[in-house]
């Protein structure tokens, strides 16, 4: 709204007036002049007085932008941060998940917008599936095992959508995670797949969860263990010194070493048998 400078009083605090109402004016101007127009978004802030700020936040009715949890209450909702010097706005409980568990916590990030109800009390309003698909986009390939992280802006039964930091579309199937992420929770993850629809499938499981036998597992240890990660066994070494140095068959060993080649957690060949960053990071 646009208003007028109307009054300055001793602490230096300018007043505007605009259709017969006094609005106290936040700016960080400090020489406005009486009769000045002044324009700037307009709220009513906690202690229920009206304001017209020149620094107009970036979400708005119509615009979305993340804002920051700074509370949460059952019996409400949480307080969003916005921008504004002395006002939280409230993201209702009714917009928010069933289960308390996936409320957002203090310092997650929302994507929302500006709404007002029956009495023009002010509410956030949570951007929905439709606008994420048009800010973000879908993937035309993806990268297997690619670690990615991203924010949830969506927490349904059957998976949780997200919105990563390069601006692509993820979704985490039920399947794939081991605790259900809350909405606004920034995770980390893993490209598995890619959706019929372009989203990117993402697991939030640890590489520990793809299964190996237990002659693999051994292995793996031995190479883990070792300064250099690596050994000189490979699958054309004598039969003795494996048996020897292992305690496995040189038939087991060259199965365990397949069960590790598939996963990529090793490399080999004639020189002997490394670790891959990805075998590295195993773990139980």
């Amino acid at each position: 709204m646009t208003a007028t400078i109307s009054d300055k009083n001793d602490d230096g605090e300018f007043f505007a007036q605009v259709d017969g109402e006094t609005l106290h004016v936040h700016s960080k101007k400090e020489n406005w002049q009486l009769k000045d127009e002044i324009t700037g978004f307009v709220y009513e802030n906690i202690k229920r007085q009206w304001v017209i700020t020149t620094e107009v936040p970036a979400v708005g009715f119509d615009r979305y932008a993340y804002g920051t949890v700074v509370d949460v209450r059952r019996d409400l909702g949480v307080f969003i941060n916005i921008g504004l010097p002395d006002k939280d706005i409230v993201l209702s409980l009714d917009d928010l998940p069933l289960q308390h568990e996936l409320w957002p916590q203090k310092d997650d990030q929302l994507m929302v917008g500006l709404k007002t109800d029956h009495k023009n009390r002010l509410w956030a309003q949570l951007a929905n599936d439709d606008l994420f698909k048009a800010i973000g986009h879908f993937s035309a390939s993806f990268e297997r095992n690619e670690s990615v992280s991203g924010t949830v802006y969506l927490a349904k039964r059957v998976g949780s959508f997200l919105l990563l930091d390069d601006d692509r579309l993820g979704f985490v199937h039920e399947s794939e995670r081991e605790d259900e992420p809350r909405l606004g929770q920034k995770v980390t993850g893993r490209v598995i797949g890619k959706m019929q629809d372009g989203r990117l499938s993402v697991s939030l499981k640890p590489f520990a969860f793809v299964e190996i036998e237990d002659d693999a597992k051994m292995l793996l240890a031995v190479l883990q263990q070792n300064p250099q990660h690596s050994f000189i066994y490979q699958d054309k070494s004598d039969p003795a010194e494996i048996k020897n140095y292992f305690g496995i068959s040189k038939g087991a060993f060259k199965r365990a070493l397949g069960n590790l080649l598939k996963h990529r957690l090793i490399t080999t060949d004639f020189s002997g048998t490394k670790l891959t960053d990805k075998g590295l990071a195993y773990r139980e």
